[in-house]
This record gives C-alpha cells, sequence and structure tokens, in this order.
C-alpha cells in the first residue's frame, strides 16, 4: 500500500513538473497591425480557439504604425513573465532589423511556434483596364515610373514583393508606403495606385473587390488555379509570402515556451479551428519553437542577402 501510495505521489509530481507554469490571469497578444488588417484577422480566428488550450482568454492589442516597429518595440520592452506574447511578420520583421526602424534585435524575441505561411500575389481593383499581368508589364515598360503600388511599408513584405516583381520583369514604378496592408488594400480598391502585392489571408474579406493576376509559387494556388505563377510567365521563379509567427519577450522562461508551443498546436490541430481558418483563407503552417527560431534565422539571411540588393 505504502509503495501504491508513493507511486500515486511520484506520478502527481510529474504532472505538476510537466504543467509547471501556466498563465495567472489573461493573456495580451501584441499585433504591430490595426484592426481588419490580414494578421489581426488571423490572430482572431486562432485565439477564439486557443483560448480553450490556453485556459485564459487572449486580448488581441492592435498597435500599428512604423511597418510593424511599433508593436514590436512594445513586445520586445514586455515584462517576460508570460502574460505578453505578439505576431510578428516574416520577412517584414527582419527588413525592418536590417533598417533600423526599431530598437529591437532577432533576439530579443524568443520563438513559440509559426501560425501561418502565406504566399504573395499581384492584384489590381476589380474595375481595372488591365486583365493578365503581360498587359499590366507591357504598360509599365511603355510608360517607365508612371505605375504606381500601395505597399504596407518602406522595405515591408508587399515592397518587398513588388520589388521582386519589378525587378525579374524589367520595369520601374513609384512605391508608396501606407500603414499597414489594409489601408494598402483600400488604396487600391479606391483607385488611389495602379496594383499591389498581398497575401491571400489579407483579401479574403476583400476577393471580389480585386483581380488576381499572378502568384509567387512554384505552382498553382488550389485557391486560384486559373491564376498563373510568376515562373509561368518568365517572372520571378521562386516562392515568396509571408510567415506569422507567435513570439515571446527576450527573457521569457522555457516552461513558458512550451507551455504556450503545445496550447497552440493544440488549438491549431482542432477540426473546428480548421474549418474556420479554411473558411477565413487562413493557410496554417504550425512549427514548433525550434523550427521557427530557424525560420526566422533565414528570413533576416534573406533580407540581409537578397532583398538588400534589391535596392543596390
Amino acid at each position: 500500500m505504502k509503495r501504491f501510495i508513493l507511486a500515486l505521489l511520484v506520478v502527481a509530481l510529474a504532472v505538476s513538473c510537466a504543467y509547471a507554469w501556466s498563465p495567472r490571469k489573461n493573456v495580451t497578444v501584441i499585433v504591430a497591425y490595426k484592426a481588419g488588417s490580414g494578421t489581426d484577422n488571423t490572430a482572431r480566428v486562432l485565439s477564439k480557439f486557443a483560448n480553450e488550450t490556453i485556459g485564459r482568454t487572449l486580448v488581441i492589442q492592435n498597435q500599428e504604425g512604423g511597418s510593424g516597429s511599433i508593436g514590436w518595440t512594445a513586445l520586445s520592452h514586455a515584462r517576460p513573465d508570460g502574460h505578453t506574447i505578439g505576431f510578428v511578420n516574416l520577412p517584414t520583421l527582419c527588413s525592418n532589423i536590417v533598417e533600423q526602424l526599431g530598437d529591437y534585435k532577432i533576439d530579443d524575441f524568443v520563438p513559440i511556434c509559426n501560425h501561418v505561411s502565406e504566399t504573395a500575389m499581384v492584384l489590381l481593383a476589380k474595375d481595372s483596364p488591365f486583365n493578365t499581368l503581360n498587359e499590366l508589364i507591357a504598360y509599365a515598360k511603355e510608360n517607365p515610373g508612371k505605375l504606381k503600388a500601395s505597399t504596407n511599408g518602406m522595405k515591408a513584405s508587399n515592397h518587398i514583393g513588388s520589388e521582386l516583381l519589378a525587378k525579374s520583369a524589367g520595369f520601374t514604378y513609384m512605391a508608396i508606403p501606407y500603414g499597414g496592408t489594409a489601408d494598402q488594400l483600400l488604396a487600391l480598391r479606391q483607385g488611389e495606385v495602379d496594383f499591389s502585392v498581398a497575401k491571400e489571408a489579407d483579401i479574403a474579406a476583400i476577393v471580389s473587390e480585386v483581380k488576381v493576376l499572378g502568384v509567387f509559387a512554384e505552382k498553382r494556388l488550389s485557391a486560384f488555379p486559373d491564376v498563373p505563377t510568376l515562373g509561368e510567365l518568365g517572372y520571378y521563379d521562386k516562392w515568396y509570402g509571408s510567415a506569422r509567427a507567435i513570439v515571446a519577450p527576450k527573457g521569457t522562461k522555457p516552461e513558458v515556451i512550451a507551455f504556450y508551443e503545445e496550447a497552440f498546436r493544440k488549438a491549431m490541430e482542432n477540426p473546428d479551428y480548421i474549418a474556420a481558418a479554411e473558411k477565413a483563407g487562413v493557410t496554417t503552417m504550425f512549427m514548433n519553437a525550434e523550427d521557427t527560431a530557424k525560420l526566422i534565422n533565414q528570413q533576416y539571411e534573406f533580407c540581409t542577402d537578397e532583398v538588400a540588393k534589391l535596392w543596390e
């Protein structure tokens, strides 16, 4: 009997150690873009289900501005007690660091997991006179610098996409930065610019208001089977897009990271979440903390090498 009781105590101790940490109050989740943006939308889809696996309410706090640098500065300065985490966008986080748009560095964030990976696409307003990417590019070449493109910030993810297209197709244009993707796409739909580059989830709610002329992928997207890849048309032939990862501020303890990593994994495996994500155009790609760290480092190298050459 004593041995049985001892065994129960050992099991109880093991269980308590495995769950040594959990949040004591609601959790602030910093999103560095405005409400209604692609990042905000995907964060809210996930938080609805993560509330259950975390056991506390995730409170989205939008801190937009500076191509994400305002929100990420706040996140890097947050107390590393597990009650403030946030979403970071790749490659924008890395390009901001390269451009010194904030006072944070890569190692000021501790990866928890990756949430989504989205392919970039070339967009026009529904009433645009251009119906194919080749028509747009032909006009751009005949009228150097006349085309205008809205972006989500100077050298941010969608600006990088526009540059990749322009450089590979051999045309020039005028890039106009907006406060974020939501404002960027509003400018496109209102006719302030001629084209934009954004991601699939960014246009989920406005897909009927835009034309998708090309995707930055090695094969066509299942949601847009009639839209060619840029490579098919003889332009940029690699995948390009954006990842959205969840991180904590530097100094957050390993047991806190492990708790959130497992909680978000369970939320993303929930069949109800999967259905909601598909409906919202969210391309879920869970990666654990270790693989997310590798992804962030890869994106930083991409920004310091390939992206830097776009503006030489």
